[in-house]
């Protein structure tokens, strides 16, 4: 003996169910007559949801779906339970939906809430121009490059020798003789033994990475001195 392990085809499920349409028809129409008494509710429920505890072999399965009182009621809890079902998807499918939704708020509010931190806290860099070289105006002479990151600056700047002490405005600009300025501070000198140092701060989070100059300027001096500045 061959099995056929064939799958049914469309033709053939169209046709199975035309049949039973036309049993369920004949059964409500009363062509059909039941064997037994009706069977409880509690069975039609679980037949209705196709428990698998129940064996075709029961009795009352055949008394079911020869009845027209028990196949009326079999079909209209057959629609309720389909419905209850479809129900729970679309509860579950929202539900879904809106935890994904709030996952993705609170992961955006972390990230946002960590790229303020980052762009917000402030970052201590110190440029030694003791030994540099710089140029006034449009002179140049030779320069020490200084890099800078992209963020909030508390900058120490050690002054080149023989500096004098006093109130300088430092800035960030794209060019020299304060040509498109990006950011400037004032602070008063500090001595520390022969140096003298300043500290301001600074806010480069707007500026991109690129060359730029950090320049100096005292309090007593019609020029400021330049430095080509890289951010990064």
């Amino acid at each position: 003996m061959r099995l056929n392990l064939r799958w049914p085809s469309r033709a053939e499920d169209r046709f199975e169910k035309w049949i039973a349409q036309r049993h369920q028809e004949r059964v409500l129409a009363g062509e059909t007559t039941p064997q037994g008494p009706c069977p409880g509710e509690d069975f039609l429920k679980r037949l209705a949801r196709k428990s698998r505890d129940i064996r075709l072999s029961d009795p009352r399965v055949d008394h079911a779906a020869t009845c027209p009182a028990c196949m009326r009621r079999l079909l209209t809890m057959r629609r309720e339970h389909r419905s209850r079902q479809q129900k729970i998807m679309v509860a579950t499918a929202v539900a879904t939906c809106v935890v994904i939704a709030a996952v993705i708020t609170v992961a955006r509010h972390e990230m946002q809430k960590h790229s303020l931190a980052t762009n917000s806290a402030v970052v201590a860099e110190t440029v030694n121009l003791w030994d540099a070289g710089a140029f006034r105006g449009q002179q140049p002479g030779q320069l020490q490059s200084v890099t800078l990151p992209a963020a909030r600056i508390r900058l120490t700047i050690i002054l080149p020798r023989f500096s004098s002490p006093g109130q300088y405005v430092v800035a960030v600009t794209h060019g020299p003789d304060e040509n498109g300025l990006i950011t400037e501070a004032a602070s008063t000198t500090a001595n520390r033994g022969q140096q003298e140092t300043l500290s301001v701060d600074l806010d480069l989070r707007r500026a991109r990475a690129g060359q730029y100059y950090l320049s100096t300027t005292h309090e007593r001096d019609q020029a400021s001195y330049y430095y080509p500045l890289q951010i990064r």
